[in-house]
This record gives C-alpha cells, sequence and structure tokens, in this order.
C-alpha cells in the first residue's frame, strides 16, 4: 500500500472470529497508513478464542466489537475485503469506488473435537489471515 491513507473495511458473517483477526492484523501491519474496520452480515459477539489466539501472537484485539455493516453504511473505504464466501454473497452495495478483495478463510468457530484441537484450528486460521494480511500491506 502506498500513498494517502487509505480506509479498510473487513466483513465477515458474523463479525466475531475471521474479520475480527483480519481487522486486528491489517492494524498492526498498516500502523497509521490504514484505517481499518470490521463488520459482519448480523453479529455474533467477539470470539473469545479468537482473542486468545491473536494475543498469543501479540496482537490485542480484547477491545474490539462485533458490528453489523449498517453501523458503516455512512463511510467510504478504498477496499472492502470479505474473509468467507457468505459475506462476499450478502456484501451490500457501497456508494463509493472501492476496491473489492474476497479470500474465503475456513471458520474456525465450527472447529469440532478437544479444546486443544479447536485451538489448533484457530490457530490455523490466524497463521492463514496474517500471512493474508501481511501480504496486502506489504511487509513493514
Amino acid at each position: 500500500m502506498t500513498g494517502d491513507v487509505k480506509r479498510i473495511l473487513v466483513l465477515c458473517t458474523g463479525n466475531s472470529c475471521r474479520s475480527q483477526m483480519a481487522e486486528g492484523y491489517l492494524r498492526h501491519f498498516a500502523g497509521d497508513k490504514a484505517e481499518v474496520f470490521s463488520a459482519g452480515v448480523e453479529t455474533h459477539g467477539l470470539n473469545p478464542k479468537a482473542v486468545a489466539v491473536m494475543q498469543e501472537d501479540g496482537v490485542d484485539i480484547s477491545a474490539h466489537t462485533s458490528k453489523t455493516i449498517d453501523a458503516f453504511a455512512d463511510k467510504t473505504f478504498d477496499l472492502i475485503l470479505t474473509v468467507c464466501d457468505s459475506a462476499r454473497e450478502n456484501c451490500p452495495w457501497f456508494p463509493a469506488k472501492a476496491q473489492r478483495l474476497h479470500h474465503d478463510f475456513p471458520d474456525p468457530a465450527k472447529a469440532h473435537g478437544t479444546e486443544a484441537e479447536v485451538m489448533d484450528a484457530f490457530r490455523k486460521v490466524r497463521d492463514q489471515i496474517k500471512a493474508y494480511c501481511e501480504d496486502l500491506i506489504g511487509k513493514p
């Protein structure tokens, strides 16, 4: 990313895991080069496992809140990033010339198994999102 400060909106289904992690990493990697927000088609609340795995990697998203896309209806964005197929299919039209990017990450909240297996699923998705966001922003 070069030039002026960019406004980025990350969209997901419930704004509880994937979009929250992406918002955290985009803020981390972009610093003051971007204003980053996240929202969902609906709200499911911030997932505590997402908070925990991000904290393990030194990114604190504990103060984030789960928001719907309606909260941003009056805002313009340079980039709208959808991180699940459902959000892409249900993404509203924003009256802007925003670039749209899409990457479907697995939903770690749907992982089954032992607590360790579920946490491993969250870590795997976190690492995929981290790599994607780092690539998107450009390595510092």
